[in-house]
């Protein structure tokens, strides 16, 4: 087989913890496969209109999708009247994304980008940068994490929002793996779930329905750590939902959307 249709994690696969692994983990058979694992329809109706909404309120009309992916997100933010640019540090992702919004009548503006160099690829200031899918995670240095975040605040106009989600990783840490599956990762009968859980490394498992299983390494981001580190590039408003819901008991959620404002407002750091 390929380097396309193999993942490649060497003899120790738990000692794979590079921020630029994820190329040798979306393979174009694992890519190929990823719709299976988000169920597009099914992801719409539990997100509902959270995403959308929020942007709106905002009054964001240009939006930076910056973990395309198979591109549910931006595909759904275009059907909703957002100007959106595509970007992923995956050709593969792109690729399938781009096939994704023909098949829905649509022409994707994509972008192949590395954040850390991010607005040397990206041209102009958006309303918002999207960062979904559990996606940063995939960051395993903190000057990764840092740079990425510096990135996404300059991609930003004054006024702007960057919205980023991240799994559940302090409950699972903490008190072991349990999910709701109901709001991520919704295809029938895909399982997802960790092989391996530390507190640099979370190594999850995707088993679908013709026996074929692939990894994903990714790196365990607490909650109160990344805010931090939001804060620290600039960030000033940090508002954080779990499950889409503004009240939570923190165990509870299976992940975190945080939305940051890159403007300072004196009522909202009064509620961050």
């Amino acid at each position: 087989m390929s380097n396309l249709e193999v993942q490649s994690f060497g003899k120790d696969p738990i000692q794979v913890r590079q921020t630029d692994h994820y190329q040798q983990e979306y393979i174009e058979n694992f890519v190929d496969k990823w719709d299976e694992l988000i169920n597009w329809d099914v992801r719409a109706k539990s997100e509902g209109d959270f995403f959308i909404d929020q942007l709106k309120e905002r009054g964001v009309k240009t939006v930076l999708d910056v973990a395309t992916g198979t591109g549910f997100h931006s595909i759904r933010l275009i059907e909703a009247g957002f100007d959106v640019v595509s970007a992923d540090g995956s050709p593969e992702m792109l690729e399938k994304a781009f096939q994704n919004a023909r098949k829905r009548g649509h022409l994707l503006k994509t972008v192949h980008a590395d954040w850390r160099w991010l607005n040397r690829d990206i041209t102009g200031k958006f309303d918002a940068v999207i960062c979904l899918g559990n996606s940063f995670t995939h960051l395993f240095e903190e000057n990764d994490r840092r740079r990425s975040l510096a990135e996404f605040y300059a991609a930003l106009k004054y006024d702007g929002v960057l919205v980023l989600d991240q799994r559940n990783y302090d409950a699972i840490l903490d008190h072991g793996y349990s999910s709701q599956h109901i709001y991520y990762y919704c295809g029938d009968d895909v399982i997802a779930e960790p092989e391996h859980m530390d507190e640099g490394l979370a190594r999850f498992k995707y088993s679908f329905p013709d026996k074929s299983v692939y990894h994903l390494n990714m790196f365990p981001l607490r909650k109160k750590y990344l805010r931090g580190l939001m804060h620290q590039v600039g960030f000033q408003n940090i508002n954080s939902f779990g499950d889409f819901k503004e009240t939570y008991q923190d165990s509870k959620p299976d992940f975190f959307v945080h939305l940051a404002d890159k403007n300072y407002s004196p009522e909202g750091a009064a509620n961050d």
